[in-house]
């Protein structure tokens, strides 16, 4: 296994980390691949935990370190959290998949979460981008799934990405001075804008025609969202695509608003940060951000 080359956190004195071998819970040809995972585990670990879901191409240490700094700033506070890497990332074997393919990987983690944990009565799944939609989709699925934690969730479509590009690119460009003085000297390939403005448009247009793409991850995490019954807390970014193609979402659609709205949904936002939170600041807005949130789950 290679070596999880983090540093300590400060307040990790008190907790332990385990690296863990396990199996995920697929049943076709790479059924007996071994998955690789990271504990880390307080001295008195209660009977909530934290299960976190790797995107892709990402493994457990996540971008900027940030999987490793929330286990442990978790775990130092009472929460047994387990980072894990999906079949073909990382240290753990088998071929690589997609989200859409996360879940039987998700069950193998979650069999080996509680087997490790004698305490554990219930988690909560936290993921980033695909690896929240992956979390979300496998919720409903399994009843000790009572919180899920997801920050920028994977929506990407053709159609959203266009809206959401039409909304806060062209629109916001047009108030901008900058955009009217280059304009004004001759500096913008107004016709090559143009062109891009139209073809931006006509995706939109064609999502009027073609309500959903068949591989859009948008309305099979909607299914899911709206079957779980469970407390969510939705993190965005300030300054990132995907968390505006989510608005955009909640913008145009009903079914999304009523899910949304409902009495166990916590929705916050990191003013400025971007899609993977890159900055001490940003990932420090997120630790307590979930750090609360939790304690009052």
């Amino acid at each position: 296994m290679k070596r999880d080359d983090s540093r300590q956190h400060p307040a990790a004195h008190a907790v332990r980390e385990l690296a863990l071998r396990f199996r995920s819970a697929a049943e076709d040809e790479e059924a007996q691949a071994r998955l690789a995972g990271i504990l880390s585990l307080p001295d008195a670990p209660g009977p909530r935990g934290v299960l976190i879901v790797t995107g892709g191409p990402q493994y457990r240490i996540g971008s900027h370190r940030q999987f490793v700094l929330l286990a442990r700033a978790l775990a130092a506070q009472g929460w047994p959290v387990l980072r894990f890497d999906l079949r073909g990332m990382g240290d753990s074997e088998g071929g690589a998949r997609d989200y859409r393919a996360a879940g039987p990987d998700i069950a193998g983690a979650l069999a080996q979460f509680f087997d490790a944990v004698p305490s554990l009565r219930e988690v909560a799944l936290w993921g980033l981008c695909d690896g929240a939609t992956a979390a979300a989709c496998h919720a409903p699925r399994d009843a000790r799934v009572k919180a899920l934690v997801l920050l920028n969730p994977w929506v990407r479509s053709s159609a959203g990405l266009a809206r959401a590009t039409l909304r806060h690119y062209y629109l916001g460009r047009l108030l901008q001075g900058d955009f009217w003085r280059k304009l004004a000297k001759g500096g913008l390939r107004l016709g090559a804008s143009l062109a891009s403005l139209r073809q931006v448009a006509a995706a939109t247009r064609g999502q009027a025609q073609t309500k959903q793409e068949d591989d859009a991850p948008a309305p099979a995490l909607l299914r899911a969202l709206a079957q779980f019954q469970g407390k969510v807390l939705l993190i965005l970014s300030g300054d990132d695509l995907g968390a505006r193609e989510w608005q955009a979402l909640l913008d145009g659609d009903p079914a999304w608003r009523a899910v949304a709205a409902r009495a166990q949904w916590t929705q916050a936002r990191v003013d400025g940060a971007n899609h993977t939170f890159a900055s001490a600041a940003w990932r420090g807005a997120v630790e307590q951000l979930c750090a609360r949130w939790l304690q009052s789950w």
